[in-house]
């Protein structure tokens, strides 16, 4: 009766949406929480009774990309391979070399190369300011002197400048143990099909050697994390066994404020870590207009039921239903639409194009200007992920002809590079589509005729 009672109370909030999105999935929390406790709790025996075909070697492990999101994990990875047993306990760092201007002990500006900073002050002091980083985590900028003999390749750089990268890496690991775990929230396009590719997958294809690659995604600002404030995140992988799987998601897991929980669906935890930068745009967009909190729970029901319809027309034969309620979903989900980059950019983004509307009309490269504009001054050199994503997500709904099942993620892309008024997402909430069968997988197929208009 108790617990009753405090979900009605929490549902007659003003935060309604997220509580009732988060109570819908205690029934699904619970068991697996007392698998993540039992699995916790023998741990140290699974690990110790590993043979050597089992991949009893000691782990060696690189972070590739030493921005805000690479310093900020190093601070939760760097503290547990100092603790474990089977990996070595220093951590490369990759860092894209630039100078940065530092104070020197005589209080002068000085100009210096950032990993030689990182390095001495332990800090990364462009990308997460202020945040002390393990003494055993250190920045090497030489890509091939960072990953020599990795048996762990941890990727977390935007993944347009992935590629590039791929072919020193494959060259320097070691060559019979290495594997990958991806924290890149995006997804690549084949350029002729136009159909979507996973982070994971272009990672393997380049990596070659029967290397494996899974993902760690979740509600997971990198300042909080860095900031040791408790949070959840997924790990999704299907390494050679189980043990394998278990000693991965150890390098990541820190009871008293980082919680990794394992499911092997990596194509759902991808495909939702990537789309729900695009619903953030729309929730930037609606707080630019102010509108309330009764019009944003709508967007982000409304973008978790395309994020999945999405997932289940292009990933049909991997994603598992249950992935969507972990925290690489429904979690992210909700943190990115009230925090991180994408919001904050979209929203000062629709405030500049609301303002201006009745003197200047948007095109394409008018909204790429503004875009560009304000991820130089907002963002410190990072990048913006959800714009990116949602420019290849409509073109790839467009090329089969399924835009119309979509109303929110082309809503969205029109308000933000074309001349739709900002105040217009809600269009996107008010029409909600419905996919037809024979459009799913066929490129060439019409329009699906089967759709819902729905009032709100």
């Amino acid at each position: 009766m108790r617990c009753k009672t405090f979900a009605v109370s929490l549902l007659q909030s003003y935060r309604w949406c997220a509580v009732y999105t988060i109570l819908c999935c205690l029934s699904y929390s619970i068991g697996s929480s007392v698998a993540s406790s039992s699995s916790d709790l023998c741990t140290n025996s699974m690990l110790s009774s590993m043979g050597e075909d089992d991949g009893a070697f000691r782990d060696k492990v690189c972070i590739i990309g030493s921005g805000n999101w690479g310093s900020a994990i190093a601070t939760i990875i760097g503290p547990n391979c100092a603790r474990l047993s089977n990996v070595d306990s220093k951590v490369h760092l990759w860092v894209f070399e630039e100078m940065v201007e530092v104070q020197d002990p005589n209080g002068t500006i000085v100009k210096r190369k950032l990993s030689e900073v990182i390095n001495e002050r332990h800090e990364n002091v462009k990308y997460l300011p202020g945040v002390s980083l393990p003494e055993n985590i250190v920045a090497e900028p030489d890509l091939a002197t960072a990953c020599q003999n990795a048996t762990l390749i941890i990727f977390v750089t935007p993944h347009q400048f992935l590629p590039p990268l791929l072919p020193t890496i494959r060259k320097s690991v070691h060559p019979t143990h290495c594997r990958g775990v991806s924290l890149i929230k995006g997804l690549d396009f084949d350029p002729q099909s136009r159909r979507p590719v996973l982070i994971s997958q272009m990672i393997e294809s380049y990596m070659k050697n029967d290397f494996s690659c899974g993902v760690l995604t979740g509600a997971n600002v990198a300042n909080e994390v860095a900031a040791r404030q408790v949070c959840e995140s997924t790990l999704a992988c299907t390494f050679a066994n189980e043990d394998l799987n278990e000693r991965t998601r150890q390098i990541f897991h820190t009871p008293e404020c980082f919680r990794v929980e394992r499911i092997s669906d990596v194509a759902g935890a991808q495909v939702y870590g990537a789309l729900k930068n695009v619903v953030a745009l729309g929730a930037g967009f609606i707080d630019a207009v102010n509108l309330g909190g009764n019009t944003k729970a709508a967007l982000l029901r409304i973008g978790l039921h395309e994020m999945s319809t999405f997932a289940n027309v292009f990933f049909s034969d991997s994603v598992q239903p249950g992935t969507i309620l972990q925290s690489c979903g429904v979690a992210d989900l909700i943190t990115t639409c009230f925090g991180g980059r994408n919001r904050k950019c979209a929203k000062a983004f629709g405030i500049e194009k609301h303002d201006s509307a009745p003197t200047m009309k948007w095109d394409e490269e008018g909204c790429l200007k503004l875009w560009n504009k304000l991820e130089k001054e907002m963002l410190n050199g990072q990048k913006l992920q959800g714009t990116l994503a949602c420019r290849e997500v409509f073109e790839c709904l467009k090329a089969r002809n399924l835009l119309d099942s979509f109303p929110l993620f082309k809503t969205i892309h029109d308000v933000s590079f074309a001349d739709l008024p900002v105040y217009r997402v809600v269009d996107g909430i008010r029409t909600v589509g419905k996919i037809a069968e024979s459009s799913i997988n066929d490129s060439s197929a019409s329009p699906p005729t089967a759709f819902i208009s729905s009032k709100l």
